[in-house]
């Protein structure tokens, strides 16, 4: 071993060694950073999720207390329309009385009024029979 190899023959020898260690090194090291970066990706997703689902339970809340509150306006509303209700049947209960009393009125006055005429007819046929019969 005693020759001696030249500098050039040296870099010749040696360059394209580097060059495949290098190149391995290279894609030794992307692959990791490969890895690297989508393990980024994975917990940032994992993160965002994390983080819809609270805005998801956080406006599930929200909703259920406005239908909470809308189910009380409307209970309140359903009452209050119960009680109207019930005041204008008392009214038109009222009215059907009211009006059953004037019809009962009536009917006597015409009821009345019926044998008035009747009677008048009745009169008027006995004076003119007794008139023709006096004459």
């Amino acid at each position: 071993m005693d020759e001696k190899i030249s500098k050039e023959e040296l870099i010749k020898i040696i360059k394209p060694l580097i060059a495949e260690q290098l190149s391995a090194f290279i894609r030794e090291h992307e692959l990791k950073a490969k890895e690297i970066s989508l393990i980024e990706r994975i917990i940032r997703v994992e993160e965002e999720l994390k983080a819809q689902r609270e805005i998801i339970a956080s406006l599930q809340r929200e909703m259920n207390a406005r239908f909470e509150a809308m189910e009380k306006r409307f209970e309140a509303l359903q009452r209050e329309m119960d009680k109207r209700f019930e005041a204008v049947d008392k009214r038109f209960e009222f009215l059907q009385r009211e009006i059953d009393r004037r019809f009962d009125s009536l009917e006597k006055r015409l009821s009345f009024l019926q044998w008035l005429v009747a009677g008048g007819f009745t009169f008027v046929s006995i004076l003119i029979t007794l008139v023709n019969f006096l004459r």
